[in-house]
């Protein structure tokens, strides 16, 4: 059973923000933050107005059952109301605690993606290639907005590195499954024999750190710069433009080098520099998770994986739900990419709820 106080007060906070509402005494900016509260509410609402009347009717209908002078008729109505109830008991229960679970507050926030080529040499940099792609084409189809902070580029149109900015609504909500290691099977184009090659790419999703979020102060940072080298930097690599910041209490260190302009890839660097921050501080209070970083997106060994992308097959594996769709063509276009999520979603709460009972 749950705490009927902590239903009771959903109830009174319902009623409490749409007396608010209605005050017109409140700013634009008041009246946004109580409209969200006040519309999460009364998705949930009906279910705990139920929950807490359950006791009362239940007791009706046991009456009614267990009265002598009942006639069988009203017995039997009584039985299957009585058995309506419970299930609805069951039902709003389960959708209470759901309700009533700790909120990760990052969830509202926008993205940083990573992607990084693992093991698998020229193969791997393609998929990590295709797995950016995947996710341009989830942001395109979902209206959300992606931007390219650092792009490292290897032969043949694959991506040593690529790190992006994805924002709109309840962005990291929807993407935060997506860290760990991908696997991919497939024969490579440059495979004669046409045998099955196995490589793989990292991905790590942090929220977005906002000023709020992150306070960096300046004797805690380290600021070098260096001259920009690589493809696409050869028109900036006469001047000291790439630079390499320090976190010097955490040890992060994030280079930035895209710009011609110091100031921009300083820019760019401290906007990375923050959400890992922030992303570190989560997981010290998370005793879940592992303090260091490499924990959460793995080394980019075949071995560690979250997903498999087989080719051959058509299917795409999700080893932590244990979920195959074989629609894999379909999902590397972004139009599949919700069942997943969803899946993964239902699953975490669903742990979260082990944990509560």
């Amino acid at each position: 059973m749950l705490p009927l106080e902590k239903v009771k007060s959903l109830i009174e906070r319902h009623i409490e923000l749409e007396k608010e509402l209605s005050s017109g005494e409140i700013n634009k900016k008041k009246f946004a933050e109580i409209s969200r509260e006040y519309s999460n509410l009364n998705e949930i609402v009906k279910q705990a107005k139920e929950y807490l009347s359950f006791q009362k009717e239940n007791e009706d209908l046991n009456i009614i059952i267990n009265d002598k002078n009942s006639d069988i008729e009203m017995k039997e109505f009584a039985n299957i109301e009585l058995e309506r109830l419970k299930k609805n008991f069951i039902t709003n229960e389960k959708k209470l605690k759901l309700f009533l679970l700790p909120k990760d507050i990052a969830d509202s926030k926008n993205a940083i993606i990573e992607i990084r080529a693992g093991t698998g040499g020229l193969e791997a940099s393609l998929f990590a290639s295709d797995l950016f792609k995947m996710y341009e084409k989830v942001s395109q189809k979902k209206k959300w907005n992606i931007e390219i902070i650092s792009i490292s580029k290897s032969d043949a149109g694959g991506l040593k590195e690529v790190i992006a900015l994805v924002k709109g609504q309840n962005i990291y909500s929807s993407l935060k499954y997506e860290s760990g290691v991908h696997r991919v099977q497939r024969v490579p184009y440059t495979e004669t024999q046409g045998r099955v090659h196995t490589s793989a790419a990292t991905v790590a999703v942090l929220p977005e750190a906002e000023d709020l979020d992150i306070k960096l102060d300046e004797k805690d940072l380290r600021i070098d710069v260096f001259r920009s080298s690589g493809p696409g930097g050869q028109s900036v690599n006469t001047t000291d433009s790439a630079v390499r910041i320090t976190h010097i209490p955490t040890g992060i260190v994030v280079s930035q080098q895209d710009e011609k302009s110091q100031i921009r890839n300083k820019e760019k660097g401290l906007k990375i520099l923050k959400s890992r921050i922030y992303d570190y501080e989560r997981q010290k209070i998370d005793q879940e998770r592992s303090k260091d970083r490499k924990n959460k997106i793995g080394t980019g060994d075949r071995s560690e994986r979250i997903r498999t992308y087989n080719f051959p097959q058509g299917r795409v594996t999700d080893h932590r739900i244990n979920l195959t769709l074989h629609k894999l063509e379909e999902f590397m276009e972004g139009e599949i990419f919700d069942e997943m999520i969803e899946s993964l979603s239902l699953q975490a709460q669903q742990d979260q709820l082990t944990i509560v009972d």
